[in-house]
């Protein structure tokens, strides 16, 4: 087979469902509410019931809120799971789905953070779903199409930007594997 023959938006599809499948979501499988939660060095930026942050500013509409900044303090703020997990379920996917697949508005102070780990991974499942979904829909054609002013490049076409979420997708949930091994390993927990 050659280049003009692959089905890239298969190929991108499954870039990001294979390391779903066969590396991150076995890894966040017991993730529980103190591995979500926990902090390993203070002032990290963290999910926290509304009103009990100290934070310079908190987002979110339901009962908990998210940690951030603006302009963010140099060096910023280290970020647990709980974070994390609400920076790709937000800020990677949800407002992209938003803004290209047709999916509710969605920003980081409108989202309902997940008070649990594992309603924090069902979120992250239906927006990953929900991604992949709109990357299919594309098609072919659909991804020389330029992202358009949603983004910081509208003249890009949408295949980089499928390649830029995956990247990010694999980049910050392996940092969310790393600090369930630290957490394994300084709690002396089993899994």
């Amino acid at each position: 087979m050659n280049a003009d023959e692959l089905d890239w938006n298969r190929t991108l599809r499954e870039q990001i469902q294979f390391h779903w499948n066969h590396q991150l979501r076995p890894r966040l499988d017991g993730l529980t509410d103190d591995e979500y939660f926990w902090s390993p060095v203070p002032d990290s930026w963290n999910v926290w019931p509304r009103g009990s942050s100290t934070a310079p500013m908190q987002a979110g509409s339901g009962d908990f809120t998210i940690d951030y900044a603006f302009p963010e303090p140099v060096p910023t703020p280290f970020t647990t799971i709980a974070w994390r997990l609400g920076h790709v379920i937000v800020g990677v996917l949800a407002a992209r789905n938003a803004a290209h697949f047709g999916a509710p508005p969605a920003s980081y102070e409108t989202w309902e953070y997940a008070g649990t780990a594992a309603g924090a991974l069902d979120q992250l499942e239906t927006q990953l779903d929900a991604w992949l979904a709109g990357v299919r829909d594309l098609g072919e054609a659909g991804l020389r199409v330029p992202v358009g002013e949603k983004e910081p490049y509208p003249e890009a076409p949408m295949a980089d930007l499928v390649l830029h979420i995956h990247r990010e997708l694999i980049h910050h949930l392996s940092e969310v594997c790393l600090l369930r091994d630290l957490y394994l390993h300084t709690n002396g927990s089993a899994r």
